[in-house]
């Protein structure tokens, strides 16, 4: 039997390692754009960018990888895939027949234009690659402009000024990374980050990009600014199209059952392209390509299989705090705040939707225990720093 993974990232590197923890002795084949063995991102806009002998963030030892005994296709591009005849078509014109499809494709990194695209200190951050060009340029830079007010483009700034430079960051929505967080929560990233230095200009309208002998300008609101470099993170485009040509079920991304099942049984989708059958979205976390990418592995072996089912989560360092981000927001959501530190969302029915915790893994462990049970919270004092939220237990 001969199963083949279309992506060499996390989720893609997490299904191949269970597939043979689970007992899987078949062939194992292997599609990656990158000439790397499975890496893992996170540490890319942090300790790849600050850390002076940083090595590529391997997601396993190297003893480990090659005990996986996969068979590699790098550099290539998956180009079709043919269902009634099962197999996969290459950039270099080979097919590749499969019983087991696995698509872990990920994203690319968004621009808002081709003139972007074309500039030569115009940075985007998403592959290795990317973080040794913008780690260079840091060193040679004053001036960095950030477009982007999400996560990655906050991660980017932290590590910016620990390296001295001085950041603006350009965000084109009202508060930053508003669509994954709750206003409070915008409000209290702002604060940090300009308590650090970093000049953030939230509602920008349309950012027009110029050039001064070769230093990126940028254009908001009538005024021109001249930088070092630019880094652009305002989102990826997932890469559907050839599960999109395949005539496989797509809405957000790839439509999946809890066993990472797509439309087509033989056909299983993982990581940023799987869309979460119960949230109905596309989940870009470092969790989610793991968790989500190990259970589907497990059901490619056994349909009785689990399946995933967690909360959404997600994590992030910056400056001395790691932020730990727990479900979603639902509008109309109440948000409690406790010390500047916790902030509850909670829907009508005293439900947890979402916790955002800064320097507390402690209560995010708790957290995830009262989301599985949906658990009614609207007579707790969740606000009050004197109540033990452990008593919750």
């Amino acid at each position: 039997m001969r199963i083949v993974i279309i992506g060499g990232g996390q989720a893609g590197g997490w299904a191949a390692k269970t597939l043979r923890d689970e007992g899987f002795s078949g062939e194992i084949c292997v599609v990656a754009e990158e000439a790397w063995d499975f890496y893992e991102r996170p540490p890319l806009s942090k300790a790849s960018l600050l850390e002076p002998d940083a090595a590529l963030p391997r997601l396993f030892s190297e003893e480990v990888q090659q005990n996986l005994n996969l068979r590699w296709y790098r550099p290539q591009r998956a180009e079709v895939i043919d269902r009634v005849a099962k197999t996969v078509r290459l950039s270099n014109g080979e097919s590749l027949a499969y019983d087991q499809l696995l698509i872990a494709t990920g994203g690319r990194a968004r621009l808002p234009g081709a003139s972007w695209a074309n500039h030569p200190q115009v940075y985007t951050l998403r592959h290795w690659q990317d973080a040794q060009r913008l780690k260079q340029r840091l060193a040679q830079s004053q001036r960095l402009a950030i477009i982007g007010g999400g996560w990655i483009g906050l991660e980017i700034a932290a590590s910016a000024r620990k390296c001295g430079v001085a950041v603006t960051l350009f965000e084109q929505q009202p508060a930053l990374c508003m669509r994954s967080v709750s206003r409070d929560v915008s409000a209290h990233l702002a604060l940090m980050h300009r308590q650090q230095g970093v000049d953030i200009r939230t509602g920008c309208g349309g950012l027009e990009l110029g050039d001064d002998n070769g230093r990126p300008v940028i254009q908001c609101d009538g005024k021109r600014e001249t930088f070092d470099a630019v880094v652009v993170g305002i989102g990826v485009d997932l890469n559907l199209e050839l599960a999109r040509n395949a005539g496989l079920n797509i809405a957000q991304g790839i439509v999946v059952d809890a066993q990472g099942r797509t439309s087509d049984p033989a056909i299983f989708a993982a990581g940023d392209v799987a869309q979460h059958h119960h949230y109905g979205l596309c989940i870009q976390s470092w969790a989610f390509a793991q968790n989500q990418a190990v259970a589907t592995a497990k059901a490619m072996l056994d349909p009785q299989a689990a399946g995933y089912d967690e909360a959404p989560w997600l994590w992030s360092d910056q400056y001395q705090y790691n932020i730990q981000i727990l479900g979603i927001p639902s509008r109309g959501s109440e948000t409690i705040v406790r010390d500047n530190a916790l902030y509850f969302s909670l829907d009508d029915n005293g439900r947890l939707t979402q916790l955002v915790a800064f320097n507390d893994a402690r209560t995010v462990k708790l957290a995830k225990r009262w989301m599985a049970a949906g658990r009614d919270l609207s007579d707790v004092p969740l606000a009050d720093p004197t109540f033990s939220l452990m008593s919750l237990r």
